[in-house]
């Protein structure tokens, strides 16, 4: 089974069982309380996708898996610093927050990497969806709607519930190995999976998986180890400072920063029952990983870090900094379900941490080593520093109940209700002195103890939710749910969903619902410094000193309210549409203002136009806005004195805010189809797309604290809103099945995306634009054996690149002698920046 687009359908018999007809009659559990609901007469937009759809996309990885199948799901490619090391996802282009991940119908916790550097993603915490075995996946429900009503109060854009295999017997093992096709990322994965009957009335699933991704690099050379008509004069150049740099490694493309960060990750998954009685379960299920992690970050040249001897140069050929991360994630459920008097009920307790260690490697802290070191005596860093560390815990406990009560309608009413209690902590850890001693590990600042903490708060939530059929063509299903955080207060939220079938051929539906969502503790507390060669900016928790004398005074919670309408067809045998509008409306929501300028400093070479004669020139002066320097001060930010050395450079600060309300209007469509060609075989046939455009509706004036000078919310910041995400991808998608051959052909059209970028601070905005682009997946498969299927294929088969940065702004980036030049495409490409991904695969089942 490959494709399976249109679940939500409305299925009319057919003469034999198609893949997407075996999954349109699949029981759902997601989106409804009604006990053996089929996808197929679901009343809100369910798309379920099978095992073997997931293991067809190439690289074992489960964000892509999705991201190949799901049009309205948008993972992202790249990272800056540690968000490199935890990629996100979004479902209908609003924030990874506001999606819920469940597993087995159990909310998920989520990373303790908060993504902090702007761009599409930034303030993502949501769960880490690849410490999920995809071997250990049965299907995938996703709910393409709003639940905070059902669910819990972040289910803005909907819900991704994954669940787990149960099988008793049989397994497989898969090994599968790759890389891109103009070099690096290397990867390569091993799973086993296997299915067992510890006696005759219990089930115990396991899945073990560990992989390894290698770098890749698509930079460009940096200009600052290259003597070019810009820099000659200049002291950082290395016609004036440091001509040996010529025999760095990699000269002169020693900056590595653009590419894929290198992991290795190993993960443990079970789903366990056994039944007390026919009509009780025990139940318990869980994960367990561990992922070490590493990325380059930009190149430091050798002036950077020196003693007070003339001589005293550790790193004459530069260095080549990086960040990672060790990280520990698990989660475990343990739950009793079970049917007593014709009443439904489960009651179940999940606890979830995810513990990363940030540690600087082959780095150096430049203020330590200088005031170690003395005119007679080399000074002394190390260059393997522990940075500090981030925790995340969740503990969650529900309990839930459900009973059918015929009451003279169509169909009985469906009564469900339950309760839930929810403990979350985030902490910061402290790292080792030499990370925040005087300007701090260069690439990454870690933590000192003022900005290390521990915060913790509680969550309280009952629900009622009532379906019916007044009639037989017509559901009805009306949820409430009452929610009472600890710092936040209390809300109610509420959903009304219907549907009404006209005709077994035509149906509508549609969704009206309100939701919540309070601030994850890392978007209240997280403090963090980033640092390149020519820039610092503070992250600002929302509620410290620093942010206090900017205005800012904490956060609040976000309000939204979601609307959607379809339309689900059956128009001929084998052929499925469905078609659905939506509206989604989010007050106060929580985004990262733009980058609020302390000190900027912008230089420029002029020529003389009579004369020939270059003089260079400073655009703007040093100092922008004191009260950002002395937020910064307060918070406990020292500025390392090598980066005012730069012809441009800039110091600044950043917060999460309440600052902006959006709109994002959208269209989802899904078809499926099948053919039988007899002896050629079958094809089905898949076309699905997404259509949605977010709009910021209303900016919040500048708090009284802010310089006039200053927005909190600059042009930049807008786009990556706005412009970052395609506005449309388009899937069509055909599977054949000759005999022992199979081919997976999907092509993949993703919309315009842009983004706007400046360097170092200049006024001077300049767009990036990825062009509208097609992507081609193939993948072969070939089943040796009756257990054994070799499989061959490729993820972006033609090689296809983004369009680079705006000429302009690397033009701009080398004349200022710029790190900025390194990078050659945009981050926030929806196809990435490698180019084509070629791999092999060996399946062996039992």
């Amino acid at each position: 089974m490959i494709f399976a687009y249109g679940v939500n359908a409305y299925a009319a018999e057919a003469p034999e069982p198609s893949p997407d007809t075996a999954e349109l009659e699949a029981v759902i559990v997601t989106g409804t309380r009604t006990t053996g609901m089929k996808a197929v007469d679901s009343p809100a937009p369910i798309t379920v996708l099978g095992a073997d759809i997931l293991k067809k996309t190439g690289q074992p990885d489960m964000i892509q898996a999705l991201a190949q199948n799901v049009p309205s799901f948008n993972a992202q490619a790249f990272g800056g610093d540690t968000a490199a090391l935890t990629l996100s996802a979004k479902l209908r282009g609003i924030s990874p927050n506001h999606t819920l991940v469940l597993l087995n119908g159990k909310r998920r916790h989520g990373t303790a990497n908060l993504a902090v550097l702007g761009g599409a993603y930034q303030g993502g915490a949501a769960a880490d969806l690849n410490f999920i075995p995809l071997a250990s996946v049965d299907h995938i429900e996703v709910l393409l709607e709003g639940a905070a009503a059902q669910y819990g109060t972040d289910a803005i854009a909907g819900v991704i519930n994954i669940i787990q295999k149960k099988a008793t017997s049989g397994g497989e093992v898969i090994i599968n190995g790759g890389g891109y096709i103009d070099g690096g990322g290397t990867t390569g994965d091993f799973t086993a999976n296997i299915g067992i009957a510890p006696t005759d009335k219990s089930y115990l699933n396991l899945t073990g998986e560990t992989k390894y991704h290698g770098y890749s690099f698509r930079g460009d050379y940096d200009p600052r180890v290259v003597n070019t008509p810009y820099n000659t004069g200049a002291t950082n150049s290395p016609a004036k400072s440091y001509p040996q740099v010529v025999n760095a490694p990699n000269w002169p493309y020693v900056n590595r920063i653009a590419g894929d960060a290198q992991y290795r990750q190993t993960v443990l998954a079970y789903n366990a029952g056994y039944e007390i009685t026919p009509d009780i379960e025990a139940y318990s299920f869980g994960t367990i990983g561990r992922k070490w992690s590493a990325a380059h970050e930009n190149y430091r040249l050798p002036n950077v870090v020196k003693g007070k001897m003339a001589t005293d140069i550790p790193y004459p050929l530069g260095f080549d900094p990086k960040e990672s991360i060790t990280e520990t994630d698990y989660a475990v459920t343990g739950g009793v379900s079970g049917v007593t008097n014709a009443w439904n009920w489960d009651l179940s307790s999940t606890y979830g941490k995810d513990d990363d260690s940030v540690n600087v490697l082959d780095t150096a802290n430049a203020s330590l080593y200088a005031d170690t070191s003395t005119t007679t005596t080399k000074g002394y860093s190390p260059t393997d520093i522990h940075a500090g560390g981030f925790i995340n815990t969740q503990w969650s406990n529900t309990l839930d109940v459900s009973h059918d009560f015929e009451v003279g309608l169509a169909g009985p009413m469906t009564f469900a209700a339950g309760a839930e209690y929810r403990k979350e902590s985030y902490e910061i850890t402290a790292g080792d002195p030499a990370t925040y001693y005087g300007g701090g590990s260069q690439s990454y600042f870690g933590f000192a103890p003022v900005n290390a903490g521990k915060h913790k708060r509680n969550n309280k939530a009952v629900y009622v939710d009532l379906a019916v059929s007044p009639v037989e063509a017509l559901k009805l299903d009306a949820a409430v749910r009452y929610e009472d955080f600890s710092d936040f207060g209390d809300t109610t939220v509420a959903k009304l969903t219907g549907r009404y079938d006209f005709s077994p051929a035509i149906a509508v539906r549609g969704t009206a619902s309100t939701g919540f969502r309070a601030p994850t503790l890392a978007e209240s507390y997280y403090s963090g410094i980033n640092v390149s060669p020519s820039s610092i900016s503070g992250q600002l928790p929302p509620n410290s000193p620093g942010a206090s004398l900017l205005g800012i005074n904490g956060l609040k919670p976000e309000k939204s309210n979601n609307f959607s309408i379809g339309l689900v067809t059956h128009l001929a045998p084998k052929l499925t549409m469905t078609l659905d509008a939506y509206q989604i409306t989010i007050k106060n929501r929580i985004v990262s203002s733009g980058t609020l300028y302390g000190e900027n400093v912008v230089t420029q070479t002029v020529t003389d136009p009579v004369t020939g004669a270059k003089t260079t020139k400073q655009v703007t002066n040093g100092i922008v806005s004191p009260a950002v320097v002395a937020a910064l001060a307060a918070n406990g930010v020292n500025v390392d004195p090598s980066i005012r050395s730069n012809a441009t450079y800039s110091v600044g600060a950043n917060m999460f805010v309440n600052g902006l309300d959006t709109r994002t209007r959208g269209i989802d469509f899904v078809s499926t189809y099948y053919s039988d060609f007899d002896d050629w075989g079958r094809v089905d046939w898949s076309l699905s797309a997404s259509y949605n455009k977010t709009e910021v509706t209303k900016i919040a004036p500048n708090p009284p604290g802010l310089d006039p000078k200053l927005t909190l919310f600059d042009a930049i910041a807008i786009a990556n809103l706005e412009d970052t995400s395609p506005k449309f991808k388009i899937i069509a998608g055909a599977y054949w099945t000759l005999g022992k051959f199979s081919m997976n052909l999907k092509e993949s059209v993703y919309g315009k995306s842009s983004g706007l970028s400046n360097d170092s601070g200049s006024p001077a905005l300049m767009r990036t634009t990825v062009k509208t682009a097609l992507i081609t997946d193939l993948d072969l498969g070939y089943q040796v054996l009756p257990s054994v299927k070799v499989s061959i294929g490729a993820n972006n088969l033609l090689n296809r690149y983004p369009n680079r940065i705006n000429g302009l702004l690397r033009e701009h980036y080398l004349k200022n002698n710029s790190n900025g030049f390194v990078t050659q495409f945009p981050s926030f490409s929806p196809f990435g920046i490698n180019g084509g991904y070629y791999y092999g695969k060996v399946t062996y089942s039992f």
